[in-house]
């Protein structure tokens, strides 16, 4: 089969187009012949060498992917060849044929279209698991996003205005993606190529802060994280983009009770995967049906053009999600 991989670390020169063998089918398994893959923060990470895949899991990139089940493997009950489905993989995504653990394969969501499926899964369920599961996310509650036009920050904003959110900043990067994210749904978007967004959250909030941070950038952010969260505040972190912090004086955080939790979402079970994917069932599906939610669309590349895709991706032009297609399966 055709698929991406990586000759070395580095950028996006690095990203090569490979012939590999078929996956194994396992009796647990079922073989997707993919459609569309999402592409995320944690395959560029991959890419650089910097978030290897778990031990015995291939080393082609890819976390989520939507497409047609090809074959189930003895123990699968619930799909049969011919299904439209996505699924949540640890890696195999950027590929022509995946093979995904059946407790974390779905089927396309009422109202969704299959490419629209393979850039559901992983901004999704590192949303609703880390910020409502485990930071505990609450209603009337306000929030600050980093990263607000990203995959992630999208999502984020759409998912916390749906359930109760009663501020909702968010930090982008130019006047467009300003607008862009009050569109989805943001009160306050900061330029942060001009403004301190700090300055801004306290000026919005009477000095108070902000209940909960959810920041995929770390670096001089955390130091300002402490600063902008209100008292008994909760910072999530699920990324590293501007890698770790030189020095951070943690005063503010004991002075506030603050609590400054991660959580990655790659190396969990099938088994915990599986948990939050039927919470989603549950509290968004419904949502997405009526068509109040769905994941953000920005451009397609065919698997070929996987190499242009990170390269827009790194620039960070995007709004809302990246999708590889492969394009003889449309």
């Amino acid at each position: 089969m055709k698929c991406i991989t990586f000759n070395g670390a580095g950028g996006p020169e690095v990203i090569t187009v490979s012939e590999r063998a078929m996956p194994e089918m396992t009796d647990d398994g079922i073989l997707i012949e993919v459609v569309a893959a999402g592409i995320n923060g944690p395959d560029v990470m991959q890419r650089q060498g910097l978030y290897a895949p778990p031990p015995g899991v291939t080393d082609i990139p890819g976390l989520e992917v939507s497409g047609i089940v090809k074959q189930v493997g003895k123990q699968v009950t619930k799909f049969k060849a011919g299904d439209e489905v996505c699924a949540l993989v640890q890696g195999g995504g950027y590929a022509e044929y995946v093979v995904a653990h059946q407790d974390n394969v779905l089927f396309i969501p009422e109202g969704l279209t299959l490419i629209e499926g393979g850039i559901l899964l992983e901004t999704f369920m590192t949303v609703w698991s880390h910020l409502f599961q485990h930071a505990k996310f609450r209603p009337n509650s306000s929030i600050l996003i980093h990263g607000g036009t990203s995959g992630i920050g999208t999502t984020a904003t759409m998912l916390t205005r749906a359930f109760g959110a009663t501020q909702i900043f968010t930090t982008v990067s130019s006047k467009e993606h300003q607008e862009a994210s009050l569109k989805i749904g943001a009160d306050v978007a900061i330029n942060y190529n001009e403004d301190d967004f700090v300055e801004v959250v306290k000026k919005h909030t009477d000095g108070k802060g902000v209940d909960f941070v959810l920041d995929i950038i770390a670096g001089d952010y955390i130091q300002r994280n402490y600063e902008v969260a209100a008292m008994n505040g909760t910072i999530l972190q699920i990324g590293v983009l501007k890698g770790l912090a030189d020095k951070v004086n943690i005063f503010p955080m004991l002075a506030k009770r603050l609590t400054h939790t991660g959580a990655t979402l790659r190396s969990q079970s099938a088994e915990a995967k599986a948990e939050v994917m039927a919470a989603l069932q549950e509290k968004v599906w419904p949502l997405i049906s009526k068509g109040q939610l769905k994941p953000l669309l920005y451009k397609t590349f065919d698997l070929e053009e996987a190499r242009q895709a990170h390269e827009l991706l790194q620039k960070g032009e995007h709004v809302g999600k990246l999708a590889l297609i492969v394009k003889n399966k449309i």
